[in-house]
């Protein structure tokens, strides 16, 4: 029986001397709203033919060279691109303006194709059609962040941890509105992933709140914030307070 969760983005990043491959600069969208059940995401269903086959996802993906403005400023590009990954993969128009940018995310070395990924958050106020084109995206759906953890649970749809962390975070809202707020007023919370293995031989995703992130033992009394990627589920601690 493999000890490695089939939703493991992070290949041999356990392993020492790693090559530090440059990551991809990509962005993505966590589109928000309200229905009679509550809080709601979009998330997209992604065909085995491309990269991150089979997962389910937000709307996003690489920053273009044509992103960038005459500045060359990097969250600027982010924000463009985020317009563009929306509208090309979900048909959903929206403006640069109206989004938070409250995470960003770098995998570790190791990583198979290291996209380093501003997350973006928006809230929609009115109803617009989504279209998917069948290729990279082959479907979609609205769902709550608690079911979607849940599915994720049982084993009944795929989620990389970045994606999974999201959800975690929005589960703790019951509205659209509550969640949108808490996104914009937040620091920005940067992600800068460590992969090490615990007594059980786990591998855990690390990020740097944690006692361990810096190499002391993985049992270290102190400060948690890690995902265990166990194989039966991830389980997540993190003891800093609200999340």
């Amino acid at each position: 029986m493999s000890n490695q969760h089939r939703n493991d983005i992070y290949g041999t990043a356990d392993q020492p001397d790693q090559i530090e491959t440059p990551p991809i600069p990509a962005a993505t969208v966590v589109l928000l709203r309200s229905s009679a059940n509550g809080l709601e995401t979009l998330m997209l269903h992604r065909t085995s033919k491309v990269h991150f086959g089979g997962m389910w996802v937000f709307p996003g993906g690489r920053i273009d060279p044509e992103d960038y403005p005459e500045s060359k400023d990097s969250l600027e590009a982010a924000r463009q691109a985020a317009v563009r990954e929306t509208l090309e993969e979900t048909g959903i128009t929206i403006g640069a303006d109206r989004f938070a940018w409250f995470a960003h995310w770098t995998p570790p070395a190791g990583t198979p194709r290291r996209y380093a990924t501003w997350f973006f958050a928006t809230i929609l106020t009115s109803d617009q059609e989504i279209a998917v084109d069948g290729y990279e995206i082959q479907n979609h759906e609205w769902i709550s962040p608690t079911d979607a953890l849940a599915r994720h649970q049982k084993g009944d749809i795929d989620l990389a941890p970045p994606t999974w962390i999201t959800l975690y975070q929005l589960a703790k809202h019951a509205n659209a509105e509550a969640a949108w707020q808490s996104m914009k007023d937040q620091s920005v919370r940067v992600y800068e992933t460590r992969i090490r293995k615990d007594a059980d031989d786990r591998r855990v995703a690390l990020w740097a709140e944690d006692v361990a992130y810096r190499g002391d033992p993985m049992d270290t009394p102190g400060a948690r914030h890690r995902l265990i990627l166990d194989p039966d589920g991830f389980i997540f601690e993190y003891d800093a307070g609200a999340y």
